[in-house]
């Protein structure tokens, strides 16, 4: 349980307080505080240097088993993040530790100058998410949550910050959400199961949701889509999710990538690259969550969710490089290469979103490109627009929340590089460079006049490790980020 609390510190019985402590600068009013922090830098081994960590035990007058002292470093360096970072570390730490219920102090308002509801908001991201532990398929719980997580702030903050609370615990539940299912592994979220859970979780909700089979994709002749799924025994599905509250006008389209496992097809991946493909439909595992999420927030505003959902596999049904296939639009398409599918799958969803749906905004996230996660790294995405507002839009969203993006462009003489001697247009580029961007130009070609924007989540979609306030698995990146575009 997360939660607001007001009061003095030495009256709280607790396993735990937990006290971020400034090197150069004191963050807190409350006298029992600042005497204990007093103490803490009396030690030798403690200056409130960012990781510097002090615990005292069973202190005179205080009610608490343990205070934990945590160094932040110097105030000017300090950030939102910071925060964020530090309380899903110090989570982690009392859950191997075997605690269940601890005490977070919060700076006082007048010590920071930060806005005072931004870092209670990244406090309690830190705290929810980190708090979460997938092991599901493990016999032996060694870990458990802590219970109750408390965050220590003034009275008047804890009146204020209710709705702020009920708010993140939401989001942050969409965004475990999605990390549920991206951990899940390939045999346990085959299409048709994987469809099946997003529906059964958004039914919910004020979501009207529709799952098309193999048979009412063929009616749509979405030939992209089709061609991807040919290899696998798991027949393909379309997953439709609309959330329309009354009165509201602008309608917002997300599509997301939900490739089960991509094996590459007959372009098969090699070892090292494909063991985490289980993790290649979490853009279609961040747009489900995302709709959950606002459907819960009750935000005033349509937001439409076409989530293609396939397996990618070889076998003498799959499509082969050098075959043409026909989309949805009407365009052929040449495959140059059977494990650029993801693109295959979106354009189809996003030419049908664009025809039935008639968006004023269309967003699609897909774990598109390796090319992106060598741009960028594994931590930040990649955000390809015609829009410069809608652009800036994302990217100021993703600082925010920490789920980093950053622009990259689309030049126009890249197209060149994806034009078919054969067919209308080619899934693969003739050069080896600039993988990101032909990819995104590629999808270009199918949004007609529609304000689009594509987010390529291949790096930051999966933790290969522990971090801060995300366990090895899915990161559930893009949740928070799209909640937060959305409201705005």
């Amino acid at each position: 349980m997360l939660y607001l609390k007001s009061g003095s510190p030495e009256k709280i019985k607790t396993q735990a307080i937990v006290i971020p402590v400034c090197r150069d600068h004191e963050l807190y009013s409350d006298k029992v505080l600042s005497s204990l922090i007093q103490g803490a830098k009396k030690r030798k081994e403690f200056n409130g240097d960012e990781k510097d960590e002090l615990i005292f035990f069973d202190l005179p007058r205080m009610k608490a088993e343990r205070v934990i002292f945590v160094g932040m470093g110097k105030i000017s360096e300090i950030k939102a993040e910071s925060f964020r970072s530090l309380t899903g570390n110090y989570v982690r730490k009392c859950i191997n530790k075997g605690l269940s219920d601890i005490l977070i102090a919060v700076p006082h308002p007048s010590k920071v100058q930060i806005e005072i509801s931004v870092i209670l908001e990244a406090v309690l991201e830190g705290a929810y998410l980190g708090n979460h532990i997938f092991d599901k398929y493990k016999n032996e719980k060694k870990y458990k949550p802590l219970k109750k997580i408390g965050l220590l702030t003034t009275s008047a903050k804890e009146k204020q910050n209710q709705s702020l609370l009920r708010q993140v615990k939401t989001i942050c539940d969409g965004t475990i959400l999605a990390r549920n299912w991206v951990s899940t592994p390939p045999n346990d979220k085959k299409p048709e199961q994987f469809a099946r859970a997003v529906a059964e979780s958004a039914s919910k909700e004020k979501i009207k949701v529709r799952i098309l089979g193999e048979k009412e994709i063929k009616k749509l002749k979405m030939g992209a889509l089709l061609a991807v799924a040919a290899g696998s025994n798991s027949k393909p599905r379309l997953l439709l999710m609309e959330y329309r509250p009354e009165r509201a006008k602008k309608t917002a389209a997300l599509v997301g990538k939900g490739v089960t496992f991509d094996s590459g097809g007959i372009n098969l991946k090699q070892s090292g690259s494909i063991e985490d493909m289980k993790m290649d439909m979490a853009g279609a595992a961040a747009v489900a969550a995302t709709l959950i999420t606002v459907a819960r927030l009750g935000l005033k505003k349509n937001i439409i969710g076409v989530i293609p959902i396939v397996e990618n596999m070889p076998s003498g049904t799959a499509a082969r490089p050098g075959d043409i296939i026909k989309s949805y639009a009407g365009k052929t398409i040449e495959v140059g290469n059977t494990d650029a599918e993801g693109r295959l799958i979106l354009i189809d969803s996003i030419s049908y979103a664009i025809k039935k749906y008639k968006p004023d905004m269309l967003i699609d996230l897909a774990t598109l490109t390796g090319a992106c996660v060598m741009a960028l790294g594994e931590k930040i995405a990649g955000i390809f627009s015609f829009d410069d507002n809608l652009a800036d839009s994302i990217v100021t969203a993703g600082e925010k929340t920490h789920e980093r993006c950053w622009r990259l462009p689309l030049p126009d003489d890249y197209k060149e590089l994806i034009k078919s001697d054969f067919a209308d247009i080619k899934n693969l580029s003739s050069s080896k460079w600039g993988g990101a961007i032909t990819a995104a130009l590629f999808l270009s070609e199918f949004t007609e006049d529609t304000r689009w924007a594509h987010i390529d989540i291949a790096g930051p979609a999966y933790a290969k490790k522990q971090n801060a306030y995300c366990g090895a698995g899915g990161s559930g990146f893009g949740v928070r980020l799209l909640c937060e575009l959305l409201k705005e």
